[in-house]
């Protein structure tokens, strides 16, 4: 279930008058405008997103509630720039002592908790998943980017973490290795795409061999010299 707060708290159907359609989806038959620590409080959520660019929001209080009720409490302050952010890094780790799963929409540096363990936070980023559903999108020949195409996307990039990045705190791989989680996007992507039978520019022989005729497809930006260097003598 979704609880999805607004200026005014938590929305309601008492306001689908005041509400636009996407939102008026989320309403909730009780507790119009009860307040973010309430619904934290009375709920106990599991995951807690914020989109609000209002710096401070999840204050520590909350996510101190929050932390009392999951063992790994998912905080993703997506807000950005930093001053906008709802919480820090370093408060998302320090007051769940180590437990938050963390990303966030701005920049971060690492955090070091007092008994020594470091963290290593992860900007959430639709660089990870962009590039692959495009070049997965264009090789296929699909007329439409489907739900389901971007749930697959989103699996190859999860798959692409390693246990010992989690185990620093990171929810995303490093962005060096964009180019490696572009082709697993990109493959998940025309593998869905063919079972939706929206492949229409693939033989059966390049699907066999569908990683590898991808990774041909990529773009490499390597530039030859416009000017030819050579030693003149004289």
């Amino acid at each position: 279930a979704f609880f999805v707060a607004d200026q005014f708290g938590l929305i309601g159907k008492e306001r689908l008058d005041t509400l636009n359609p996407e939102q008026a989806i989320f309403a909730r038959d009780t507790d119009n405008n009860l307040p973010l620590k309430e619904i934290i409080k009375k709920y106990k959520p599991t995951i807690l997103l914020g989109m609000t660019t209002v710096g401070g929001l999840f204050t520590k209080e909350i996510i101190k509630e929050m932390a009392q009720h999951t063992d790994r409490p998912i905080i993703f302050p997506l807000s950005n720039p930093t001053i906008k952010s709802e919480c820090t890094a370093e408060q998302a780790f320090e007051w769940t002592d180590g437990k938050a799963i963390f990303a966030s929409g701005s920049p971060f540096d690492k955090v070091t908790l007092k008994d020594g363990r470091v963290f290593y936070p992860t900007q959430c980023n639709n660089m990870f998943v962009f590039p692959g559903i495009g070049l997965g999108a264009t090789i296929a020949g699909a007329k439409t980017i489907t739900d389901r195409m971007l749930y697959e996307a989103a699996v190859a990039l999860a798959n692409y973490v390693t246990e010992d990045d989690l185990a620093e705190g990171k929810v995303f791989p490093h962005v060096s290795k964009i180019r490696a989680v572009s082709l697993k996007v990109a493959v998940a992507v025309i593998q869905q795409a063919a079972r939706e039978g929206q492949v229409s520019k693939l033989s059966q022989k390049e699907l066999d061999n569908l990683e590898q005729f991808v990774a041909s497809k990529m773009y490499d930006p390597l530039y030859a010299p416009l000017v030819e260097k050579r030693e003149v003598t004289i």
